[in-house]
């Protein structure tokens, strides 16, 4: 039995070339079934996201998955040349294929170190190769494995315990700062990829009330649609900005949108109660002098840089201790697949029927003794041992009748001689 781990990413391929090869998650059942008979492997998953494409694939012994095959299903697959994605591929075989599926499950493999979504994604793989039905054995074992390393790396480390984005950052900052977001009431300037991160972030941190201000009210709305916020305009800024106890801002503007005075209005409408804003726009969308108004805590880009930077730092020493749970895991598996490979499953196999035969055989000695009818004896402890060395064949037989596996059942009956 051999593992393979087959694919590009981030730091292999542009999003060019990555765009090229992904794999549609609706027709994904159809895609695995397909590698199965085209590569001819036993087993197969895939993990397909925005910054990574990867086949993971178990073969027999008897069965040799070789990177021409693949080359030549990704390439059909997908209608372009071999030369297109081919200096982009890594292939790892066995030990190297489960670090590096444990590796990618615990975000060390990511573009931002620790990054949780990849676990989510790695189990939804699990889930759409378990309900196509090109994986079994082996592979669940793995995934099931890795998910267990990904929580343990999770728990045991600091690895995703600190903010490294700005969007992040900004809402962990807030998050200090006030004791409950749940009735913090949130401006956000801008609508782009920056902003919608924070909404993002925002809503998972179940924040009071959102509100979006845009120039484009169209972009707006499309995002405040999936978080439940309102919109408004930028010109609308003035008289809504009393209003919000949190202000963050990333546009594109030249020129900054909130001033000091816009500000110093907002405050004496609240009557002074604080407000914490964060500019995540370069140039500044906030007057730089709006951090020397009272009652205000202001926090730029460079500021939140600073504090990523240091946590930044702080993941990669929890990196250290990840790859080495990773590395403990990764032998553990190796060691249980080897079981299956050479006599190790031969001796389990015997030791599990020599247990069982000592347990009966010394209940019928104690029953011997107890002077019960010897012929009694002997007849439960034959019916007793033939019960139990009959259960798990039987049990694998229905199973493979009633799923109508033929194969398996051929396989059943050639395993126990039942037709010789």
């Amino acid at each position: 039995m051999s593992i393979v781990a087959v694919g590009i990413n981030h730091k292999t391929a542009p999003v060019a070339v990555r765009e090229k090869i992904s794999f549609n998650p609706d027709k994904l059942s159809s895609a695995l079934q397909e590698m199965l008979h085209y590569v001819q492997c036993k087993e197969a998953a895939i993990l397909s996201t925005c910054n990574r494409t990867e086949l993971y694939l178990v073969q027999s012994e008897k069965l040799d998955i070789t990177q021409e095959k693949v080359v030549a299903w990704l390439a059909h697959h997908h209608n372009i040349p071999a030369s297109t994605f081919i200096p982009s591929l890594y292939w790892h075989n066995d030990q190297q294929a489960v670090n590096h599926m444990m590796r990618v499950a615990c975000g060390l493999d990511s573009l931002v170190l620790g990054e949780p979504q990849i676990l989510g994604q790695m189990k939804q793989a699990y889930n759409q190769a378990k309900a196509s039905g090109s994986m079994s054995l082996v592979m669940d074992r793995l995934f099931q494995r890795t998910f267990g390393v990904a929580k343990q790396v999770r728990t045991e480390t600091d690895i995703g315990a600190s903010a490294v984005s700005v969007a992040f950052a900004a809402v962990n900052l807030a998050k200090h700062i006030f004791a409950s977001l749940e009735t913090a009431k949130v401006l956000l300037v801008g609508a782009g990829e920056t902003i919608e991160l924070v909404a993002k972030h925002l809503y998972e941190n179940k924040v009071g009330k959102i509100t979006v201000a845009n120039r484009t009210l169209s972009r707006a709305e499309l995002m405040a649609q999936q978080i439940g916020a309102d919109v408004i305009t930028l010109a609308q800024i003035p008289e809504r900005m009393a209003d919000a106890d949190i202000v963050i801002s990333s546009t594109g503007s030249t020129l900054p949108i909130i001033g000091k005075g816009m500000v110093e209005q907002a405050l004496a409408k609240r009557k002074h109660r604080p407000v914490f804003m964060v500019d995540l726009a370069v140039p500044r969308d906030i007057e730089e002098q709006v951090a020397d108004l009272e009652d205000v805590f202001l926090y730029t880009v460079d500021d939140l840089q600073g504090i990523i930077a240091k946590n930044l730092e702080n993941r990669r020493k929890a990196a250290v201790e990840a790859e080495a749970i990773v590395n403990t895991q990764t032998s553990g598996f190796m060691s249980w697949l080897r079981g299956l490979n050479t006599q190790d499953t031969v001796v389990s196999y015997r030791n599990q029927c020599l247990t069982e035969r000592d347990l009966l055989l010394e209940k019928a000695k104690q029953q011997l003794q107890s002077d019960k009818d010897p012929e009694a004896v002997l007849a439960e402890l034959a019916t007793k041992l033939t019960n139990k060395f009959m259960h798990a064949p039987t049990s694998a037989i229905q199973s493979a009748a009633q799923g109508g596996e033929l194969d398996k059942l051929v396989y059943l009956r050639d395993i126990f001689n039942i037709d010789k």
